[in-house]
């Protein structure tokens, strides 16, 4: 699959007030919950930051969609990140379906999570949603 090459894919859930990152393995394998990092006058460091630290060489961007197939309401704001990205990194970044992530994100941290007031934490949907989203371009490289 990767050809003795490691890897590591940088996956965002995008907010207007926080943004969602997993990153996988170096072997492609899995992903993992990273960090949430909040959108605000020091996202742009804070992102450059974990690419570099990191050593992503692909960013994969949640695109939400509406059950109908229709982009929901705010993918154009998404899109527009994007656009601003790929004029800052020179890095592949791959657009990916999000729908149901954040739900599916809540589902597990109830399961997993100890505590109503830990799973408070809004945080904790937006980096498990990018870990969700990571993991099903994961598991379709294999198939």
């Amino acid at each position: 699959m990767n050809n003795g090459i490691i890897h590591r894919i940088l996956a965002i859930d995008y907010g207007s007030k926080r943004i969602g990152l997993a990153l996988s393995d170096p072997l492609l394998i899995f992903s993992y919950a990273y960090k949430t990092i909040l959108n605000d006058d020091k996202f742009w460091f804070n992102l450059d930051c974990v690419i570099r630290e990191k050593e992503v060489d692909t960013i994969l961007l949640g695109i939400p969609y509406q059950e109908n197939g229709n982009l929901a309401s705010n993918a154009p704001s998404i899109l527009k990140f994007k656009e601003a990205m790929a004029k800052r990194y020179s890095i592949e970044i791959v657009e990916w379906d999000e729908s149901q992530s954040s739900e599916r994100a809540k589902e597990i941290i109830i399961q997993t999570v100890p505590g109503k007031k830990k799973r408070k934490d809004k945080g904790l949907i937006d980096r498990g949603s990018a870990s969700i989203i990571l993991q099903e371009y994961l598991d379709s490289l294999i198939k």
